[in-house]
């Protein structure tokens, strides 16, 4: 056995999603995948390996070692070091049975590239176990009994949990883990499953694009692997306290012709909610004009104006009862921020509503949110609720609410078939604006967020309007509702909100604490001098509104005492 420190404390799970959709025609079967690394000369290398022709949509690929589970490697349990059932289920978040995908990890090492994790080097007679092994004629146990093995299990990290799609003929749910290399062992396709294998870094295997065929979790793996230069920050990572969960790659379509979406995606979570069999009826892709049924309440249609600031465009939502859409005397629907001056999205959202207009509803009024509540309010006659925001600019000079709204309103759209109600209640979000609402559809414990959450971007908070300690606050006070989804302003649906604003939470007070540091180690400083330390990881193209931003924590900490500015410097405060 090797002398190697055995420091591969696992990291506690919170939950696990490990259960899939009801309805799949079939079943996935268990499975388990390594993950092998080294440190190679120029950083962290994987092994990869190739699949033989076999005629399905794995023919050829290049992956991981693994394969499916086998119920007789229990009898091996006594060869165990480090892991027994009780535990090894509790990691996985199974009720029992995760002391198997454990035991086909190791084993499969071994059949597919030659390796016995835990040992120094494999004994003379092993090689001549892995074809017996992999054509089921003989079993792990008998394996460990022959040659005196000790199955090393306490070097394995659980990494992620992969199901196959229903749409798939072949369906496998499949458990990843780590494992760092054993030293001293050379790696031996078997010539048979693996016909060729490869040490790579992984962005020099991603850079290989078409070259090499890479399957879906196998391409995320890798990407997650390339954020790390060597096995010890991989390591670190992944053994620190965190959620594994169930992913399954959507579907959808969009320029890039019909493909997996991974969970790492902006349209993930909405692909999933709308396509839970993967048939691939959604988008990928956000696209203008388009109007896109989110539930029986809410529809989206997205503007035209994507760039730096908006992303793929500004979302205008339409809420409504469900039931009785076409009837003109029917409740009617709601329209949430109409977006930019802009006459075809105006004429794309009376062209998507499904009944008549009967409220216009404001979030803030920054020119890519507002404008166009005046011309939507002409051609349908609905009132338009919203705050006029306490400072002029960078603000929609034209916005006159006909309904002043405070926050703390709510708003019965009406009543639909068989007594379904809609009801919108109004949040005052004080922070990236003065006047910034949030509306909570409270039958779908959705919040339709504006700008105060967007997706896969930071909010820029600037001063005087933007307030960076009521930013904070507000974000505070909306992770402690019971929430399902957020709508944003600009982006797809977003799940697990409580978690998405305490990330925002975190990100800002780690921004704060750079540039307390700066403080410290720069003072007397200029914005200027502040910004390039601050915002370093910035592209520079992206400093003019950064600049916004670090003022505004900035004046959050001057408030609190602790920066004093002399009206050119900056000074760490006495607090």
């Amino acid at each position: 056995m090797s002398a190697e420190p055995r420091a591969l404390a696992r990291p506690e799970v919170a939950s696990v999603e490990a259960s899939v959709e009801a309805g799949a025609e079939r079943p996935p079967r268990p499975a388990a995948t390594v993950v092998v690394v080294r440190d190679g000369a120029e950083g962290l290398e994987v092994l990869l390996l190739k699949r033989a022709e076999r005629g399905d949509h794995n023919s050829s690929a290049w992956v991981f070692p693994g394969g499916l589970t086998d119920p007789r490697d229990r009898d091996a349990s006594p060869c165990v070091d480090g892991l027994d059932d009780a535990e090894a289920s509790r990691r996985l978040g199974l009720p029992s049975g995760g002391l198997d995908y454990a035991l086909a990890a190791w084993r499969e090492c071994f059949e597919e590239a030659g390796l016995l994790l835990g040992a120094d080097a494999p004994p003379p007679a092993a090689e001549g176990w892995r074809e017996a092994l992999q054509r089921g004629e003989r079993t792990l146990a008998a394996f460990c009994a022959a040659l005196g093995l000790r199955v090393a299990l306490d070097r394995l990290v659980y990494l992620s949990h992969w199901v196959t799609p229903p749409n798939r003929a072949k369906r496998f749910d499949t458990r990843f883990f780590l494992a760092r290399a054993p030293q001293g062992q050379a790696v031996r396709h078997d010539g048979a499953e693996t016909i060729d294998h490869r040490w790579l870094r992984p962005a020099d295997a991603l850079r290989q694009g078409a070259a090499m065929k890479l399957l879906t979790p196998t391409l995320a793996t890798l990407q997650l692997l390339a954020r790390h230069s060597d096995v010890a920050s991989l390591w670190a990572w992944a053994t620190a306290p965190r959620e594994i969960r169930a992913a399954m790659p959507a579907v959808g379509t969009g320029a890039q012709g019909p493909r997996p979406v991974t969970p790492d995606e902006p349209a993930y979570a909405e692909l999933a909610r709308l396509d839970p069999q993967r048939r691939g009826g959604g988008s990928y892709e956000l696209l203008p004009g388009r109007a896109v049924r989110l539930s029986p309440r809410l529809l989206r249609v997205t503007a035209n104006n994507g760039n730096l600031m908006t992303g793929p465009g500004t979302n205008t939502y339409l809420v409504g009862v469900p039931g009785r859409e076409t009837d003109a005397d029917g409740p009617g629907w709601a329209v949430i921020d109409p977006g930019p001056d802009d006459a075809a999205h105006v004429d794309a959202i009376l062209a998507a509503a499904p009944g008549p207009i009967r409220w216009i509803f404001v979030t803030h009024t920054h020119t890519d949110h507002s404008p166009a509540a005046a011309a939507l309010a002409r051609r349908t006659g609905a009132p338009v609720h919203g705050r006029v925001a306490d400072h002029p600019q960078w603000q929609d000079p034209g916005f006159r609410p006909d309904v002043p709204l405070a926050g703390g309103e709510r708003f019965v759209l009406g009543h639909g078939d068989a007594g379904a109600t809609t009801t919108l209640a109004v949040i005052h979000t004080p922070g990236h604006a003065s006047n910034h609402l949030c509306y909570l559809v409270e039958e779908e414990k959705t919040l339709l967020t504006g700008d105060h959450v967007m997706q896969s971007s930071t909010v820029v908070i600037n001063p005087p309007d933007g307030d960076m300690a009521a930013y904070l606050a507000s974000l505070r006070a909306l992770a402690q509702r019971e929430l399902d989804w957020l709508a944003p302003g600009h982006g797809f649906l977003m799940d697990r909100p409580r978690e998405a604003m305490q990330a925002i939470v975190a990100h800002r007070l780690a921004r704060e604490a750079k540039v307390l540091a700066a403080l410290q180690a720069l003072a007397p400083a200029t914005d200027e001098a502040l910004l390039a330390r601050v915002y370093a990881d910035v592209p520079p193209k992206l400093h003019r509104v950064a600049l916004r931003s670090l003022n505004a924590h900035l004046l959050k900490l001057a408030a609190e005492g602790r920066a004093v500015h002399d009206g050119v410097h900056w000074q760490p405060g006495a607090t």
